[in-house]
């Protein structure tokens, strides 16, 4: 089985900075893609960026230039660094892999339960 667990969220004051996490563990082979998401209340979920696993990364035009994505491949770990934020930045924010599994080599995209940005005005 493989687990992803996010970390790093929070409660934060608008033109501030959170730091998430988000570790992919389990019966791992390679690590592709990763990314993150994110869903407001009565939004549809939107993608906020991805990076490859040679370390490409796409965006979001709304988070362009404040967001950064990374990874450590050696850790199975992405982040996402969020500066000056908003209040409209305020979501529960997963983070997805695209993960191909040491049993029979199946790829699969997995998802982490989430963890809570909230940006105050």
């Amino acid at each position: 089985q493989v687990q992803l667990v996010e970390s790093g969220g929070g409660l934060v004051q608008a033109g501030g900075s959170l730091k998430l996490s988000c570790v992919a563990s389990g019966t791992i082979f390679k690590v592709n893609a990763m990314g993150w998401y994110r869903q407001a209340p009565g939004n549809q979920r939107e993608l906020v960026a991805t990076i490859t696993d040679s370390s490409s990364t796409n965006y979001a035009d709304s988070v362009k230039g404040r967001f950064t994505i990374s990874r450590d491949n050696a850790k199975n770990t992405v982040f996402l660094q969020m500066n000056s934020l908003k209040p409209e930045d305020t979501a529960v924010y997963s983070c997805t892999a695209i993960i191909i599994t040491t049993a029979a080599l199946n790829t699969y995209k997995y998802w982490g339960q989430g963890t809570q940005v909230t940006v105050s005005s």
